[in-house]
């Protein structure tokens, strides 16, 4: 099975002899899911926070969660359980759910919250059991889920994302739950984004076993894992590519590579990025960088695969009709990701106490969302964005704009730059 890509242009075609930004759309689309009898069995570790503040209702319903989990996963998936507060406990060990199920229930049944936080070797627990299973076996993943900040142990942001994007590396990847308002919302997206994850921010109790079922259907449509894009401008033509989106991002010789994760059954990936074109004399096609995906696909057949698509503007005189043309699918997308870029600067400033700059921020993205809603087959969403985002603005004019409002946000901003979606349309 193999991914399908496609790159549209704002501007397909360039007025020849002018200096100008043209923002590029690569569409990824992912092939339909496997039968569930011919797909790879799952490798799980479940990693939940005990901690003291976890106590009663919200550590019944991650271990009923749990027990859900086990109740979907195949006789031959297997799944470990790792339970941390101040000390890290192997609930138990990885193994196949068929052969133990009712012990991994009621090991699940006799988790009962403690002290602090160690969130790191509560994960770090959980990557040592998948490290067991052997490459091209099944997709391996931690799920960690925690409602405090990181206090033993590692608790430095940067360096458990940097341990998440090690294992990804490794073949493990990280989702992670981010539960109420008392975690910490950069640590948990940052392990979930560069360990080739999910970020989910389950607000109450009750939001917890939906998130569960979607991280499970998730699980059962993979079809790819690895997934990297490779951007390489011409080095003799163009001086500059800045992406969008939010991926982890490393230069590689020639360019840079985005670290975008994993695909699931008849999904969509966007990715957008701009390059500056300089003056360029001849009239007609010009390829000025090449894109490079690489994947690994999951299924009957593990392999690695490699597609190169090449940048190519067309290039026409000044007074040409064409050079005003613009795609319009292709600017909602730059607008949309820009109204999310403008979130997170509003957040940031609302973390440092500047509401005011914050709320203006946001004003100017819902208005951004709302003008090009109009005759756009996304209207509905573009509107409901603008909704959304001038909801937060109008928090922060009336001085309710508070640790809730600051982690929906961050979540919000981080879906909308991921360039996600479901289902092929």
């Amino acid at each position: 099975m193999t991914l399908g890509a496609s790159l549209r242009f704002d501007h397909a075609f360039l007025s020849v002899e002018q200096e100008q930004r043209i923002h590029c759309m690569l569409e990824l689309t992912a092939p339909p899911i496997p039968d569930d009898h011919n797909r790879l069995p799952l490798h799980l570790a479940l990693v939940i926070d005990r901690s003291g503040s976890m106590s009663g209702e919200p550590l019944e319903t991650a271990k009923r969660a749990a027990a859900y989990l086990v109740h979907r996963l195949r006789s031959d998936d297997q799944l470990s359980i790792v339970a941390y507060d101040d000390e890290v406990t192997l609930v138990h060990g990885l193994a196949s759910v068929g052969v133990d199920q009712q012990l991994i229930e009621a090991s699940i049944g006799g988790i009962h919250s403690g002290g602090s936080t160690n969130l790191s070797g509560g994960w770090l627990k959980g990557v040592e059991q998948l490290g067991t299973v052997a490459g091209g076996q099944g997709p391996k993943k931690v799920l960690l889920l925690s409602d405090g900040h990181a206090n033993v142990g590692i608790d430095d942001a940067g360096e458990l994302a940097k341990l998440a994007r090690g294992a990804a590396d490794d073949g493990v990847g990280t989702t992670t739950i981010g539960f109420g308002d008392g975690f910490d919302e950069d640590l948990m997206t940052g392990m979930a984004n560069e360990g080739g994850g999910s970020a989910y921010f389950a607000p109450g109790v009750d939001d917890v076993p939906g998130i569960f079922a979607q991280e499970f259907d998730d699980l059962v449509a993979l079809v790819a894992q690895n997934l990297s894009v490779e951007i390489r401008p011409d080095p003799d033509t163009v001086p500059m590519v800045s992406v969008l989106n939010e991926f982890p991002v490393v230069s590689v010789p020639g360019g840079i590579q985005m670290q975008v994760g994993d695909a699931y059954g008849e999904e969509r990936r966007r990715i957008v990025f701009s390059l500056d074109i300089p003056r360029l004399a001849t009239l007609g096609p010009a390829t000025v960088a090449e894109v490079i995906v690489r994947y690994v696909s999951i299924g009957e057949e593990v392999a690695s695969h490699e597609l190169r698509v090449p940048v190519t503007v067309n290039l026409v005189s000044a007074d040409d009709p064409a050079a005003s043309e613009i795609d319009t699918e292709v600017t909602e997308e730059v607008v949309i990701l820009a109204s999310a870029r403008a979130q997170e600067e509003a957040r940031e400033r609302a973390q440092h106490g500047d509401f005011d700059g914050a709320s203006e921020l946001l004003r100017k993205a819902a208005e951004d969302l709302r003008a090009i809603a109009p005759g756009s087959s996304r209207a509905k969403e573009l509107l409901e964005q603008a909704d959304q985002t001038e909801f937060h603005s109008r928090a922060m004019d009336e001085g309710t704009f508070g640790m809730h409002e600051m982690k929906a946000m961050r979540y919000e901003t981080n879906v909308k730059r991921r360039g996600r979606r479901k289902g092929i349309e």
